[in-house]
């Protein structure tokens, strides 16, 4: 048990889209370097509990910090600014931009005090070699698996403490896959803190040190990974 102060700690987080009421009361927290797995049924609130942390969507929490710093009245961008990196189950990247136009428009140097060296694009290519092969293609000519990658080398040069990762396997091949939770499984090594909403068991249990549960946008009791 990772028994260092939570470097997000959420209490009481309800959400919604609209006048429908999606999170009711969510409270967990993610310590530095831990890897957690949310994990439920589509529509059980995983998706909109990661919007909710970056203020996507109408939310009020007990307690909503990271870092320290309490993200209730701070917009989106500076939620980002402070940290905490999103790979969109959609993945949106700009398919009209090669991979390293997609890499410059994510480039954020370090937050204040970080002590990781700041991800650069020959980093995020060691990591994913298929992306350097590739660094002058459209986003738009390459394969789901491929644009996924791309998506979360475009949130790791943003230089966060916590990536939040929607659905990472969803659509791609078995072997991306796998190459995809060596990926993880190092960004957590150095270090990262990953939040990850994702139904592949596998995955999960090769990375995260938790998983909880959410069902109908409470959570359940957590279990051990």
């Amino acid at each position: 048990m990772n028994t260092l102060a939570p470097l997000l700690d959420v209490d009481g987080l309800d959400a919604w889209y609209g006048e429908a009421r999606i999170l009711f009361g969510l409270s967990f927290h993610i310590a530095p370097g831990e890897a957690v797995a949310l994990v439920g049924r589509n529509g059980a609130g995983k998706s909109t509990t990661m919007k909710a942390i970056l203020g996507l969507v109408r939310r009020r929490a007990r307690r909503l910090r990271f870092g320290g710093t309490d993200l209730s009245a701070l917009p989106t961008h500076a939620i980002a600014r402070l940290g905490i990196g999103y790979v969109p189950e959609d993945r949106r990247i700009f398919t009209e931009l090669t991979v390293r136009e997609n890499l410059d428009l994510g480039r954020r140097p370090p937050p204040p005090g970080a002590r990781r060296a700041a991800w650069s694009e020959e980093a995020v290519f060691e990591l994913f070699p298929q992306l350097g092969a590739m660094r002058e293609r459209q986003g738009g000519q390459m394969s789901g698996g491929e644009q996924q990658m791309l998506a979360v080398a475009r949130a790791l040069v943003g230089n966060p403490a916590l990536l939040l990762l929607d659905e990472p396997s969803e659509g791609v091949a078995p072997i991306v896959v796998e190459q995809m939770s060596r990926a993880l499984a190092r960004l957590k090594a150095a270090g990262l803190s990953l939040l990850i909403c994702e139904e592949s068991s596998h995955l999960c249990a090769a990375i995260c040190d938790r998983v909880l549960r959410i069902e109908q946008g409470e959570m359940r009791a957590p279990a051990q990974a």
